[in-house]
């Protein structure tokens, strides 16, 4: 990509990101999000949004291959959001440029007898990208301080010598995973987490869709439509998850989850934003490199 097509590509992209980016947890709101905003974009803006998603897919392709040369950076993309929000095909667009061999995607589901014998990060610390590759966590250790916050029976099945378990525990799971993210920060991760901001209105009306359409009834499940009834739980959970933990390092995007479109051209622009920072590059090549270069040249065109 041509130097100026990049620097207006990370010009719009500031603009896209900049009201969703959260640093700093002071002051703040869940509600100050709006859920079905397009920032100021129109639904006639939806093939320019293509554009632009389709110019950011290409600049990541190519961060990714200097990401996977350089060796030196891994980068992390965490994935929360309630039920229909359109995690699976944000990741799907947002990733289609990528070289798969660099990507890992991980779900993480209901925990296996094996992780419920080991603290609540372990699994995840299993999953954490290499150098030079790209991790996406579709949800992740976010879980333990939402789902199993709002279904407290789930906290009794982790083992946990009881008088660890105490009024404290959310704030000290929230304390913990900041401090996680910190020492992933301080060792070459670099990590973007994305909370995919969808309505309880368009929720309901993405589960109807799911309902009536039947190429859709493999994506439904009744136990999505019970846990509408707390949600206002998760809405606090969440909030107090991004004030906790949110920072310049790890920093959060409350991404308006009710247009697709635009909540896919939000999440490009924040990944490319992530790998802008870390002023990736080609490893340059010693002169000793250049020789042997030279000399398999050489042999190449002598056969």
């Amino acid at each position: 990509m041509k130097t100026k097509g990049r620097r207006e590509i990370l010009e719009r992209v500031r603009e896209f990101v900049a009201p969703y980016r959260v640093t700093s947890g002071k002051g703040f709101r869940l509600k100050d999000f709006d859920p079905g905003d397009t920032g100021g974009l129109k639904s006639e803006a939806k093939p320019e949004a293509a554009e632009w998603l389709a110019r950011g897919v290409q600049w990541l392709a190519e961060e990714q291959e200097k990401l996977y040369a350089q060796d030196r950076w891994a980068v992390l993309l965490v994935f929360q959001a309630m039920d229909a929000a359109g995690k699976d095909s944000t990741i799907k667009h947002v990733m289609s440029g990528v070289n798969p061999q660099g990507v890992d995607v991980h779900a993480f589901k209901q925990p296996s007898a094996e992780e419920l014998d080991h603290d609540y990060l372990w699994r995840a610390l299993r999953r954490l990208p290499e150098r030079g590759r790209i991790g996406i966590f579709n949800r992740s250790y976010y879980e333990e301080v939402l789902v199993v916050r709002v279904h407290r029976e789930i906290l009794e099945r982790q083992k946990l010598p009881p008088r660890l378990v105490g009024k404290r525990i959310w704030k000290e799971r929230l304390e913990d995973i900041a401090n996680f993210e910190r020492y992933l920060a301080r060792n070459g991760v670099a990590i973007a987490k994305f909370f995919l901001n969808v309505s309880k209105k368009e929720q309901k009306k993405r589960f109807l869709e799911r309902l009536d359409e039947p190429a859709k009834h493999w994506k439904f499940s009744a136990a999505d439509v019970a846990e509408r009834a707390h949600w206002d739980a998760y809405m606090a959970a969440y909030e107090d998850a991004i004030r906790a933990t949110a920072t310049k390092e790890a920093p959060w995007y409350v991404v308006p989850a009710d247009a697709k479109w635009f909540t896919r051209v939000v999440v490009a622009a924040a990944i490319v934003e992530t790998m802008e920072k870390l002023d990736l590059a080609y490893p340059e090549v010693d002169a000793a490199k250049k020789k042997e270069l030279a000399a398999a040249r050489a042999r190449l065109v002598r056969e």
